[in-house]
């Protein structure tokens, strides 16, 4: 018969390895299954990160942290806590691409919830195998995978965007991981090198699409909102076509959130807010080019129009006043591959006659528009490049210009550009972490507009709230917590806060985010200390006390 090992050791979320102490070792039945010494939670982050640091790529460090995760829930989240600027990268974008693609060959043990789109009369069974009453669950992140970061469809392997997510959930906010639940809708693959690997773990067929894919999203819809009611449902890394089609078709009905269009867009408005506290000019004054019109650049020209709007424009004019640039040129009425997000922005052609023979181009636009904002989220890489600038720079004193696209291979510009080719007067927020940039005598710090600045305070400030849905207001309130948190104006100063500060960063904006939904008329809860409720929300990675016996498994 196989040794037995006690159920405390084999639950990460009570496990706690040699920091158990002589008592807890006796009442807990697992004397002589540790090593003698008792070591503190601080002594073990400090031998934790050092085995950490001696690993040779940011892959292996990731498949250090996810095994440490898969032994001990409360020192994995301590480490990441303590080292969050560092250890981003390695549980999230980017390195969470190569473990992705590397999830089949190096898959050990499940985390999460497998939903299959051949089985779907077994997604209630699979989440009642998690055992979790309705009042149990805070959070839930589920990916189809289709279009995964930069790196596209990776069908069944997506499940560690979830889990990634969930990570940083925790770390940055203190959503306790008990209560959250990382899911992937295994709805097959387009991924030719997925089908033919004999170890590939999903479905083996195409992607399913059209009545079938819908009908198994509203199945999951039903089934998870009827289980976990107080749930913030949020959807990752659906493709593009069928995210906003969700998000339109059950926002009004469902507790759901969008970080690749609400989140993106939201941060994004967060830099612009910024970005003209610097300029004194309005929203309703901007014109906006947005180049790169998917799923990320469509929810950030949403936003910016609806800030337009908020300022006192009619929604029309405010949507005349933003410019999609795609791979077939400036979205123009008519086009026959238009995505139906896309047809609000698409211009007149009597508007552009004259402007260029066949598809209207970046430069050409810039040139005729005069933009005040310019982004990017295209990944075409030097797209934003010095005859595209110097014309943007010649019609407003102050371009504000943010290269979004990652990794940094994808960036269409880099700051120390931007900056040499408008005198030093660019204001900008990049995709990707940038060292600062020494211009004219100043140096600038310049800001990521990284979505984990907004969106757990927002999932925090959501559970905080008991908020029945997503609104505008609450977006919008988290978007403008975040850029409160600098002063742009200073000469250098980054549009956004460091990405070090996140769990504080956090706080702040789950405090304007409940705000915002008592004011929506969408709270459950109103806290009278609001300060004080959010502390107490956010789980700390500390060692309390373990139940007696079997209980302390569960």
């Amino acid at each position: 018969m196989p040794m037995h090992t006690p159920p405390v050791l084999l639950n990460p979320l009570t496990n706690r390895g040699t920091a158990f102490t002589a008592e807890e070792r006796e009442r807990l039945g697992v004397v002589g299954r540790l090593p003698d010494a008792v070591l503190t939670l601080d002594q073990q982050v400090e031998r934790a990160y050092e085995q950490l640091r001696e690993e040779p790529t940011d892959l292996a460090k990731f498949v250090n942290l996810e095994q440490l995760h898969d032994r001990n829930e409360v020192l994995y989240y301590r480490v990441l806590r303590d080292h969050l600027a560092e250890l981003l990268p390695v549980v999230y974008d980017p390195t969470v691409g190569e473990a992705i693609k590397r999830f089949s060959h190096e898959y050990r043990q499940p985390r999460g919830v497998f939903l299959s789109i051949d089985r779907p009369q077994d997604v209630r069974r699979s989440f009642e195998t998690l055992q979790l009453h309705p009042d149990e669950v805070d959070l839930v992140v589920v990916t189809d995978a289709e279009e995964i970061l930069g790196i596209g469809d990776w069908g069944v392997q997506g499940i560690q965007i979830s889990v990634g997510k969930l990570a940083v959930y925790t770390a940055a906010a203190g959503l306790h991981p008990g209560r959250c639940v990382p899911v992937v809708m295994d709805v097959g693959t387009d991924n030719e090198i997925l089908l033919n690997d004999p170890l590939y773990l999903g479905i083996r067929h195409s992607r399913a699409r059209g009545k079938q894919y819908d009908a198994f999203i509203e199945t999951y819809l039903e089934t998870v909102s009827e289980l976990y009611p107080n749930a913030l449902l949020h959807f990752e890394d659906f493709g593009p076509g069928n995210a906003r089609r969700i998000l339109e078709a059950y926002r009004d009905r469902y507790r759901i959130f969008n970080d690749d269009m609400q989140g993106t867009g939201a941060i994004t408005l967060a830099a612009a807010v910024s970005a003209l506290k610097v300029t004194g000019v309005p929203f309703r004054e901007q014109r906006v080019i947005v180049f790169g019109a998917g799923t990320a650049g469509v929810g950030i020209a949403d936003q910016l129009r609806d800030a337009m709007v908020r300022d006192g424009l009619d929604a029309q004019e405010a949507t005349r006043r933003v410019w999609l640039i795609d791979k077939q040129g400036l979205l123009l009425e008519g086009m026959p591959d238009l995505r139906d997000y896309q047809v609000p922005y698409a211009r007149p052609a009597a508007e552009v006659r004259g402007w260029a023979e066949g598809g209207i181009d970046l430069l050409t636009t810039v040139q005729h528009v005069h933009p005040t904002i310019l982004i990017g989220t295209s990944t075409s890489p030097g797209a934003f490049d010095r005859q595209v600038v110097t014309a943007m720079a010649k019609g407003v004193e102050r371009p504000i210009i943010f290269p979004l696209s990652n990794p940094t291979e994808k960036i269409e510009a880099m700051p120390a550009d931007l900056l040499a080719w408008t005198d030093g007067k660019a204001l900008t927020a990049t995709g990707i972490p940038v060292d600062p940039v020494e211009y004219g005598g100043v140096r600038h710090s310049i800001g990521q507009a990284n979505n984990a600045l907004l969106y757990p305070g927002l999932g925090l400030g959501t559970v905080v709230a008991g908020a029945d849905r997503l609104t505008a207001g609450m977006l919008l309130a988290a978007a403008e917590a975040v850029a409160g948190q600098v002063d742009a104006r200073a000469p250098g100063a980054p549009l956004l806060p460091p990405v070090k500060n996140l769990r504080a960063s956090s706080a702040v904006v789950a405090k304007a985010v409940v705000r915002a939904a008592v004011a929506d008329k969408v709270a459950n809860r109103q806290p009278d200390d609001l300060v004080q409720a959010v502390h107490d929300a956010m789980w700390q990675p500390a060692y309390g006390s373990l139940p007696d016996g079997q209980e302390a498994s569960t």
